[in-house]
């Protein structure tokens, strides 16, 4: 497939990320140029390069690990969207609809997307809004059945429950009327009521809430990202990726690095696995992606490995990344946290540096970034 690019641009920092096992890579970041396609003679001085941490993550092997170009990658694929005024707000909308003034919704389609070697079952649910419920990718509603005897009438407040969109503010229609939630069937809650619903059937709303999971810097296409998940909490990542690799939005061309570190129990729990292979197949450069599956694979030690130990495999880079003005972001369970600091701090020391004093500095720089349960 031929590679057009929107306009060019090189870096012009040098850096040293010190990768334990393949030692120092060059790499150059390019972003855009309009016209024909482009083909890249790796001998070419382009000027000054920057080192880059993803020659590991590419896939590269021993033989061909000695130079590759990064680029911003436009492909044909990306799908339009609509309507562009959604991308006007310069705020995420916020409690549009109350617990005393909810939004009632159509569900479209409930699908089970857990496989059957999955210890619990997990549903993506989509559901029209028709434009009314707007929100940004990372923010997060307050969801329940609406009561059968008058679906417009606010029901119980109390069986409301949080789910973060898992669909960009375009939704999987990329219309901007639809929603699309990634839910775990819990026996006895509002979850379990959601997974047993049917085309159909009415749902009510409040919200959009919270920021923890908006980019932290969203209005910047060439930004650094890097997510963390267990589970469900992959959600509001999938959003963003979706919006980053997915949609063709005139106004925010991805040019950055999205690094997705994944967790799960097993294969058949690994959730929108097939979407994010296909964006690291379309978009090497621009996407990678991590996993850990706890009951299919071992850790350095010979225990399960869990998403704070593929982490902690790569703390050196990431931490380079941070201190560089990257934004990290932690999505589900809490048990992760802890480990993922010891991680960034044993990196730190590496250095000279201490993490409390770079973990506060992330925080009042809103690039840490944290919602677990």
């Amino acid at each position: 497939m031929a590679i057009t690019l929107s306009q060019v641009s090189f870096a012009t920092t040098h850096s040293h990320i010190n990768d334990r096992s393949l030692g120092l890579k060059r790499s150059l970041f390019i972003k855009g140029f309009s016209g024909a396609p482009l083909s890249f003679d790796f001998k070419t001085n382009f000027g000054q390069a920057i080192e880059n941490v993803s020659s590991k993550r590419l896939g590269t092997t021993p033989h061909n690990r000695s130079r590759h170009v990064v680029c911003t990658i436009w492909q044909d694929n990306k799908v339009p969207v609509a309507p562009l005024e959604l991308e006007n707000s310069t705020r995420p909308p916020t409690n549009l609809y109350s617990e005393k003034s909810l939004h009632t919704a159509t569900i479209l389609s409930v699908d089970k997307i857990s496989g059957p070697n999955a210890p619990g079952e997990i549903y993506r649910i989509v559901y029209f809004h028709d434009g009314f419920l707007p929100y940004w990718e990372g923010q997060v509603l307050r969801v329940m059945k609406a009561p059968d005897e008058n679906p417009f009438e606010p029901g119980n407040p109390k069986n409301l429950s949080y789910f973060s969109a898992a669909s960009s503010r375009y939704g999987d229609s990329f219309n901007g009327k639809t929603t699309t939630l990634c839910v775990r069937s819990i026996p006895g809650t509002t979850s379990e009521i959601l997974c047993k619903s049917k085309p159909g059937d009415k749902i009510q709303l409040a919200g959009p809430t919270r920021e923890a999971m908006i980019l932290g810097d969203f209005k910047n296409p060439n930004a650094t990202h890097i997510f963390v998940a267990t589970g469900t909490g992959v959600a509001p990542f999938r959003a963003h990726l979706q919006r980053f690799f997915k949609e063709d939005i005139p106004t925010f061309q991805f040019s950055g690095l999205a690094w997705l570190f994944q967790g799960a129990s097993n294969n058949d729990s690994l959730l929108f696995k097939s979407e994010f292979e296909q964006y690291q197949k379309e978009y090497p450069n621009n996407f990678l992606y991590n996993i850990a599956l706890s009951r299919e694979q071992k850790n350095k030690l010979g225990g399960k490995m869990y998403v704070q130990d593929i982490f902690s495999d790569y703390a050196d880079e990431v931490l380079e990344l941070l201190l560089k003005g990257a934004y990290i972001y932690l999505g589900g369970r809490k048990d992760m946290v802890k480990p993922i600091e010891d991680a960034l701090g044993d990196a730190a020391m590496k250095i000279g540096k201490k993490w409390d004093d770079i973990l506060t500095s992330l925080k009042i720089n809103n690039q840490w970034r944290v919602e677990v349960y």
